[in-house]
């Protein structure tokens, strides 16, 4: 029986031949990542310190973290909490990236995401690393056991495998196929696996729609998504990596838990309605055409890349945002940002009267200019729950940097195809 693309990076980070779904097993990550967040880095930091005495790391380069919360209010809070990032990592002697943008985005942009590599992180997000063939783990708290003994204990996951074919229509991205995914499987369809993705659909989509995808693997309960690495996945990773990899690829005759399969050209618009990403909130953006939004949004680690923001420029260009909307558009990263600005794409969506932030993460959970009561808004972003972008009495729709941009001109969530034909 052969392997999975999982099954081989996990053999490979525990240095042995073969692994099965089921075993468990000690893995050694090539990056162990976090964001500094109170409550998290903070913490593990001081319990590495005080409760297992270290005081240096054999292997520091494998540890990295990011400031990307917590960066537009400029006060002295903000300050603390980043001050002790700095002061922790430089004792330690770790690779810090403070304001460079959102750390999924920047962690490939700086070669930590390569093919065939283990990443872990405290959050889920990190699975758009499988975008490069990286297997991105979201551990949760148990990121302080990798930090201090340089290995984690997990078990093998089964496989989901999605074989693609065709291509995405107009006006339809990764974020509107992730959701029909979840409508059609639902929020535990692959509970504890890894969603692998490949065929002619996979390998026609580009490294953003990839990371898209792959980065909200974890709201169909998967621990991760990986793409095999094609031309696409090594032309970049070759242009950016820090050190050597090995491209791995499945066995013809590897053991997946179920196979899937999606003609992306059927996949129509999709949103979600305001609590969370279940299965039974998606609706087709059609069905609810005509609901009022105040605000939009455009970002996050999901869906704020260059091509979203081309998309948003398409929809955009020559149009004006509706009165009574505020449109807030943040590139993913600093790169992004200066790629937008160069191709002009920022002036068509200022033209428009969008508004464009820094690129963090303070606007997708409600650190920046958060949601008031009663209004809709309109997102890009990663999560919807009660309260996730401000108060607990307003409403989160979800959908693609399309369909918010067109909601965006309409005043109300409808399809890009919808603002085209007006």
């Amino acid at each position: 029986m052969g392997s999975t693309i999982t099954e081989k990076i996990l053999a490979r980070a525990a240095g042995t031949d073969t692994v099965q779904a089921g075993d468990n097993l000690p893995a050694r990550p090539d990056y162990m990542i976090a964001y500094d967040f109170p409550g998290y880095t903070d913490v593990m930091f001081r319990q590495m310190h005080d409760d297992f005495g270290i005081r240096t790391l054999s292997d520091p380069e494998r540890y990295v973290v990011f400031i990307d919360h917590m960066l537009t209010k400029g006060d002295e809070k903000e300050q603390e909490v980043h001050q002790v990032t700095r002061d922790w990592c430089d004792f330690y002697g770790i690779e810090l990236h403070e304001a460079r943008g959102i750390g999924h985005q920047v962690m490939a942009e700086l070669g930590y995401a390569l093919p065939g590599n283990l990443l872990v992180h405290f959050d889920g997000h990190i699975s758009g690393a499988g975008a490069f063939g990286a297997l991105g783990w979201g551990v949760r708290r148990d990121l302080l056991e990798a930090w201090v003994s340089g290995q984690i204990f997990l078990d093998v996951p089964a496989t989901s495998r999605f074989e693609l074919d065709g291509e995405f229509a107009p006006g339809v991205d990764s974020r509107d196929l992730v959701h029909r995914i979840i409508a059609d499987h639902g929020a535990d369809g692959c509970a504890h696996q890894v969603m692998e993705y490949a065929g002619p659909g996979a390998r026609a989509m580009s490294i953003d729609r990839r990371q898209g995808l792959c980065g909200m693997a974890m709201f169909t309960g998967a621990v991760s998504a990986v793409f095999e690495p094609d031309e696409k996945a090594l032309a970049y990773a070759n242009r950016v990596a820090r050190k050597e990899f090995t491209p791995l690829l499945p066995d013809a005759d590897a053991e997946y838990a179920a196979v899937h399969h999606y003609d992306l050209s059927t996949v129509t618009p999709q949103v979600v309605l305001p609590g969370s990403a279940r299965s039974a909130h998606t609706r087709s953006a059609a069905e609810l055409t005509g609901t009022p939004v105040t605000k939009a949004f455009i970002g996050s680690c999901a869906s704020g890349r260059i091509e979203d923001i081309r998309a948003a420029a398409l929809v955009l260009d020559g149009r004006t945002v509706a009165p009574g909307v505020e449109l807030n558009v943040v590139p993913t990263s600093d790169a992004v940002h200066r790629q937008a600005e160069d191709e002009g794409l920022l002036d068509v969506l200022r033209r428009a009267g969008a508004q464009i932030a820094r690129s963090s993460c303070d606007f997708c959970f409600g650190y920046q200019k958060p949601l008031q009561p009663d209004e809709n808004c309109i997102s890009t972003g990663v999560l919807n729950i009660s309260g996730r972008m401000g108060s607990t009495a307003a409403n989160i729709y979800m959908g693609s940097a399309f369909t918010v941009a067109a909601s965006a001109v309409a005043g109300t969530i409808t399809a890009a195809e919808e603002v085209s034909r007006s």
